[in-house]
């Protein structure tokens, strides 16, 4: 890879930090992922500035605010002998050159100062152990004494030092990696992958929410099988995410085996990330199915049956999202919809399916349609060419059933022509349950097609069904 690294100085905040390091005298480096994606040609917003000398990076850092002025915010973290610099949009990250140690069951270290070597053998990975200098030699200069450029160029993953110690030092570096190798769709060098199989379970001492945080960036990746894939073959998977590793494996009875629910999992997820990079939609790909295993039931005459997964994974859903420190709101409820919906266009494929079943669908599925259509499609994963193609097939013939449906009858953004409020004014009324009965009739009246998605057509069905019900003007409060 032929790179110029003389180009970080056309940055700014990086030209600053050069002149004030030279004047000071302080060695001073760009290190880690800033000149990772230098050679990859990607655009970076983590500037790493990594120092030499016992309070470098505190005096280099407060000379860098006190140049920008009273814009800039900094903050010094003594303890681990870091610092940042924040103005605007602009942010550095400033650490002095260290050794670590770590106690068996806390990924928290214990610094001390240390030389170049020593703060770049303790990286995680040789891709992020290349440094560039800024200051006190040859301005420019590109230092990898781990050969990370070689392991770039080749695609590989490797750690400076032991594998071993890497990740026993600091666990969540086995995320970081699966979650390289996926978005960087890279290579994982033997000795380190075992050193994963070795110490998967150490991944519980990382805080849920940090193991997120890998976990969405693998979800957010061109493929996110090639990283989930790593995840369920370390072990990682059985940790972070037991109901998605439950989906791994074929059981045969009587020489009839179900599909592997885990690889159809990762098929989905990719068919989705190629058309989508909505990644509460991918997350919805990955929670279609885990369901399954609790369905999972032997019927004589038929085979293996998974009736009703979509209900129980439906309910499955918070609990994982609380676990994983996802947001319990909108994003949760939409993921849910989604599970719960999936299966739903299926049995709407039919020739002689019902508006009303059509009109079921739009209203319950709402502006989320037409990602539960692309989750549908994405769904379809026989091995059989003509099957595929006819699924598909139907499924574009549903869509024109859909658009005529809604074109006519405005279900998707489907509102009750009568409110609640109304209904208790008209019938003098407290809130009760006659006006929620009252209420869902007028609903599965519009959605059956029985009247029009029309104010003066429910008015009138509203007094009817009152009357029924013995509902009057003068009907007692009391409900």
């Amino acid at each position: 890879m032929m790179v110029d690294f003389c180009k970080i100085f056309e940055d700014k905040s990086i030209q600053l930090v050069s002149e004030i390091a030279e004047s000071l005298g302080i060695e001073a480096f760009v290190v880690g992922g800033y000149v990772r994606d230098l050679i990859l040609g990607r655009p970076s917003k983590d500037i790493d500035i990594l120092t030499i000398g016992k309070d470098s990076s505190e005096i280099l850092s407060t000379a860098v605010k006190n140049k920008i002025g009273k814009y800039a915010h900094l903050s010094v973290f003594k303890t681990f002998g870091t610092a940042q610099v924040k103005w605007g949009k602009n942010e550095l990250e400033f650490v002095t050159a260290r050794k670590e140690s770590y106690r068996h069951d806390s990924r928290n270290p214990e610094c001390e100062p240390g030389t170049l070597e020593d703060d770049l053998t303790r990286r995680d990975f040789t891709l992020n152990a290349m440094c560039i200098r800024l200051s006190c030699g040859q301005k420019g200069e590109l230092i990898d004494l781990f050969n990370g450029l070689s392991d770039l160029e080749n695609k590989t993953l490797r750690t400076p030092c032991d594998p071993v110690i890497t990740f026993s030092d600091d666990p969540l570096r086995m995320m970081r990696c699966v979650r390289f190798a996926s978005t960087l769709e890279m290579y994982i060098e033997e000795n380190t992958y075992n050193a994963i199989v070795k110490d998967s379970e150490r991944i519980k001492i990382i805080s849920m929410e940090r193991v997120k945080d890998e976990l969405v960036k693998i979800m957010k990746s061109p493929r996110p099988s090639v990283g989930l894939y790593h995840m369920l073959n370390t072990g990682l998977m059985k940790q972070v995410l037991p109901e998605i590793a439950a989906l791994s494996g074929i059981e045969t009875r009587d020489g009839r085996g179900h599909k592997d629910n885990f690889h159809h999992t990762m098929q989905v997820v990719d068919s989705t990330a190629k058309v989508s990079d909505n990644e509460w939609l991918r997350i919805a790909a990955l929670l279609h199915d885990i369901g399954k295993p609790k369905c999972k039931k032997w019927e004589d005459g038929h085979g293996w049956s998974f009736h009703g997964h979509e209900y129980v994974g439906t309910k499955m859903v918070p609990k994982i999202f609380k676990k994983l420190t996802l947001s319990l709101g909108n994003e949760m409820a939409y993921v849910q919809k989604l599970v719960l919906l999936h299966m739903r266009p299926i049995n709407l494929i039919e020739d002689d399916i019902t508006d009303s079943a059509i009109r079921r669908l739009l209203f319950e599925a709402g502006d989320d349609i037409d990602d539960l259509m692309i989750l549908c499609h994405a769904d379809i994963t026989s091995n059989n060419a003509l099957k595929r193609e006819r699924f598909h097939k139907n499924y574009e013939n549903l869509r024109e059933k859909m658009k005529e449906i809604e074109e006519k009858d405005h279900i998707r953004m489907f509102q009750p022509p009568v409110s609640g409020d109304e209904i208790m004014t008209t019938f003098n009324l407290p809130p009760c349950r006659q006006v929620g009965e009252i209420k869902e009739k007028l609903k599965d009246a519009i959605l059956d097609g029985i009247i029009p998605n029309d104010r003066n057509a429910a008015l009138e069905l509203m007094h009817k069904i009152a009357g029924e019900m013995g509902v009057t003007k003068d009907e007692s409060k009391n409900g």
